[in-house]
Parts: structure tokens; sequence; C-alpha cells
């Protein structure tokens, strides 16, 4: 692997008791694993979330606009991004915040040419603010950076140990896939990532590997291109 595009979830950051805030402990684990994948000579940019802080206000936010409930999500990736980037730094990883919202006190603003110059250079780039656009989710905004960058592979982090044709936090018998056709997630409604992520990956042949981030060591393990989770794309 030579850059790769890691997808985080806001989910990720937050103390699993409380599902809310961002857990020190949690971030500095992730970014020892970002170090230990650096140290192979690979180029790592980031996107994160923000539903450990939005989750925690949707209540109060289901009846505003949805474009200003989406902007403060948006608000909410930088934080974890600022968040991250902390924690890299303590530890002697160079990184960059680029927000997709203007917001030069705390991030650079996106340039796709400064992202890519950032990456060979040996820093890690972390993409917040999504797209800066409303009505479009975080996992879009990774599917749009993966192939602006020109990345190998989009690395996509989550609670599970990849794609499921249930819900295996409900259902005992899920079946986890080994692979699956970009069409197959679209036409057996598997509920990855929203339909316009899913044709972005396709239209840009950009395979998705989607895997449990939450298991120490898998971070590093994807990131080196081991065969975990689930891998989406051309055979």
């Amino acid at each position: 692997m030579r850059r790769v595009l890691l997808k985080l979830s806001g989910e990720a950051f937050a103390n699993e008791d409380f599902g809310f805030g961002v857990d020190s402990s949690i971030i500095e684990n992730i970014a020892q694993e970002i170090l230990d994948s650096l140290n192979q000579n690979i180029q790592i940019a980031i996107v994160v979330g923000g539903g450990n802080f939005f989750r925690g206000i949707q209540e109060s936010a289901k009846n505003m606009e949805q474009a200003n409930a989406d902007y403060m999500g948006m608000l909410a990736t930088v934080i974890n991004a600022v968040a991250l980037k902390d924690s890299l730094d303590r530890i002697g990883v160079q990184t960059r915040v680029q927000s997709a919202i203007t917001m030069t006190s705390v991030a650079e603003p996106y340039i796709r040419l400064r992202a890519i110059r950032h990456l060979e250079k040996g820093r890690v780039v972390i993409f917040a603010a999504g797209t800066g656009n409303p009505y479009f989710t975080t996992d879009t905004a990774a599917s749009l950076r993966a192939a602006e960058i020109d990345a190998e592979v989009m690395l996509k982090s989550t609670r599970v140990d990849g794609v499921y044709n249930k819900d295996p936090e409900i259902d005992d018998d899920a079946t986890i896939y080994a692979y699956l056709s970009y069409s197959d997630v679209i036409n057996k409604k598997l509920e990855i990532m929203d339909l316009t992520a899913i044709t972005l990956c396709e239209e840009n042949s950009m395979p998705i590997r989607v895997f449990n981030g939450t298991v120490k060591g898998n971070i590093t393990k994807a990131i080196t291109g081991e065969s975990i989770g689930t891998y989406i794309g051309e055979k």
C-alpha cells in the first residue's frame, strides 16, 4: 500500500459506557496504530465523523432545518479532528487538519494539491467538516477525498467485524461477507454507507475495506493491507 484513506466514525472516539464525547485513551490508541503504520512508509489521510457529539443532541435537533443540523454535524467533526491531531502531535507525528469549512484559526482550508503535498512529505492529513455542504454524509466525504487524493483504498472503521447479511448486533445468526461487489451492496440494500458514497467509489474504481476498528491492532492491519473484514470492489 502506498496511500490510503481511513474513515473513522465519531462514535469510535467516545467512551463505550457513555457513547458521547471524546475518550482520550481511545484516541491515543488510534494515534499509536497510525504511527505504527507510518513507520512502514504508508501515506495516511483520515476523514472523521461527528456522531459522538451530534448523536447526543439529535433529539434537540430533530425539528431543525436539515441544513442547519448538518452544519452542526460538520462542526462536531472539526472537534474530533483537532483532538486526534493533538494525540498524533504528542507522539511525534506531523499532522495537518484541513477543513471544508473555512476556520483558519484551527485548520487549513481544504486544498487538494496541498493535501497531497503533505502526504508526500510523510504527514498525516485529517479532513474535517465533511464535504462542506449539507445533505452529504461523512461517508460521501470520505469517498470523495479518497478519489481526489488518488488513494489506493478506502478503509471504513466500524464497530463490527465487517459487512453482514443481517445486523450482527441484533441477530446472532448473521453471516459476514468476505467479498462484495459494488452492485451487491446496492442490490442487497446493505446499509454500509449511503448510495452516493458507494456510487462514487464504483465510478472511481475505489475499493473499500470494512473492518472492526475497535479491536486493538486492526487499524494497523487494515492500513498495511492485511485481509481483514469485508472487501468491496472489483474482483
